[in-house]
């Protein structure tokens, strides 16, 4: 009798969990949290105001780690009276706090201190610093771009340049950011406290997710286009195949250092660049894995303890540990084959293409024969576009698997660009003239 009983009440209370649920308001939609364990009255007092003025940021914060583990507002954003970006807050409920809308990345380094000196022996730190000396490339974007207009020439650098590269943030009277400066989403800002990079230009605020950041969209803002196509490469490339046709079924949240093949089933760039994979560990230095430096005008192997060298990295070291990657998936036959074919087209950039070019313009340069305003000098303008384009896409593409862009977009284009060069030298010495 009793177990005849108890199957009757088995059955009665799953038939009652398979019916459907009592309609009624759909609470997922309501925006308001009450969150108490852990925070502090400054911290509740920055929610109960934002959740109502800017719900997407508290949104965003309350599912990320930083809420689950109690880092409040005040924890980033909270500055100390005298600070240069120290603004004094008196609204709502926070009263006389002073505040920054500028989270450097000395504040993150405060909790995350390996990641931050990791990306500051980095590639990713020279991002601004690199362009801080080059009258080249200012005289490009404020004079010809900008067409040397006083109040709107720097446009193109403020929706540009800086937007990737970053800038040093200024701030006007009231301690405010300089909005010719800020906002910008540049992997290199120069923050007022001295600081440099940008935490958030891959672990967007106020998530700042890991599953963000290890997907491809975190690098393609910055990495695309005719110059560096990183992301039309990772596309075109038989990794890019595998992620885009089955991507969506990855785990992307393990935990940092154990995120390993089987949760995915071919690499991402922050796999091959970044990831903890076999006996590698993690690391925010983008330039440790790199064997050449792929984007400059002749590729040369990196040999280079200096931030600000652009062949920064142990070129040697960084193989083995790119090839350490490869073996999870591959044999050592295959990596070994693969690197061969990459480097051979490296090699015949640098020897058949940039040395004759660079050669050619130094002979026209010696002679007069090159235009004042290389912007309006066909052999001047083809140069660029040999080297910072076309030598690049090959270079880049020929690395990583893409042979669209080894070959297409890459070698055949070279080859026209070369032709063309050799014209424009032949007739300019034989007349004497630039045409």
């Amino acid at each position: 009798m009793f177990v005849l009983m108890l199957l009757i009440a088995i059955t009665s209370n799953a038939a009652k969990a398979e019916e459907p649920a009592a309609k009624g308001i759909d609470l997922s939609q309501v925006k308001t949290l009450n969150f108490k364990r852990g925070l502090s009255e400054e911290d509740k007092a920055c929610i109960s105001c934002h959740q109502k003025e800017q719900p997407g940021i508290v949104a965003d914060w309350k599912d990320s780690r930083h809420s689950h583990v109690g880092v409040g507002c005040n924890d980033c954003h909270q500055a100390r009276k005298g600070e240069p970006d120290a603004q004094l807050h008196n609204k709502g409920d926070l009263k006389n706090v002073y505040i920054s809308p500028l989270v450097s990345p000395a504040t993150c380094g405060r909790c995350h201190s390996q990641e931050q000196e990791q990306f500051n022996k980095s590639g990713h730190f020279r991002s601004y610093h690199q362009i801080i000396p080059k009258d080249s490339l200012h005289a490009l974007v404020k004079f010809h771009e900008g067409r040397n207009n006083k109040e709107l020439g720097n446009a193109p650098d403020e929706t540009g340049c800086m937007q990737c590269h970053g800038t040093k943030i200024k701030l006007d009277a009231e301690g405010k950011p300089d909005p010719t400066t800020w906002p910008n989403a540049g992997m290199g800002n120069i923050y007022p406290d001295g600081s440099t990079g940008n935490c958030a230009a891959c672990h967007t605020r106020h998530k700042f997710s890991i599953a963000e950041a290890r997907k491809p969209a975190a690098c393609a803002s910055c990495h695309l286009g005719p110059d560096h196509p990183d992301i039309e490469v990772f596309n075109n490339s038989k990794h890019g195949h595998v992620f885009n046709a089955d991507g969506n079924n990855w785990k992307w949240d393990s935990p940092s250092d154990g995120w390993e093949p089987g949760d995915y089933r071919a690499p991402t760039c922050a796999t091959c660049h970044m990831s903890g994979i076999g006996e590698l560990s993690t690391t925010h230095n983008i330039s440790e894995r790199l064997y050449w430096n792929l984007w400059a005008k002749e590729s040369k192997v990196r040999n280079s303890d200096d931030v600000m060298s652009p062949l920064l990295g142990n070129g040697v070291e960084g193989r083995k540990k790119m090839e350490q990657v490869c073996s999870s998936c591959h044999s050592s036959t295959h990596t070994t084959g693969f690197f061969k074919q990459g480097d051979k087209a490296v090699k015949l950039y640098n020897v058949e293409y940039y040395a004759p070019a660079q050669k050619m313009l130094d002979e026209l340069k010696e002679k007069g024969l090159l235009k004042d305003n290389p912007w309006t000098d066909e052999f001047q303008i083809t140069f660029y576009h040999l080297w910072h384009h076309e030598g690049r896409r090959a270079r880049h593409g020929a690395m990583m698997g893409a042979p669209d862009y080894a070959h297409w977009h890459g070698f055949f284009e070279l080859q026209q660009d070369l032709y063309k060069l050799q014209a424009i030298h032949k007739q300019r010495l034989e007349t004497g003239k630039i045409e």
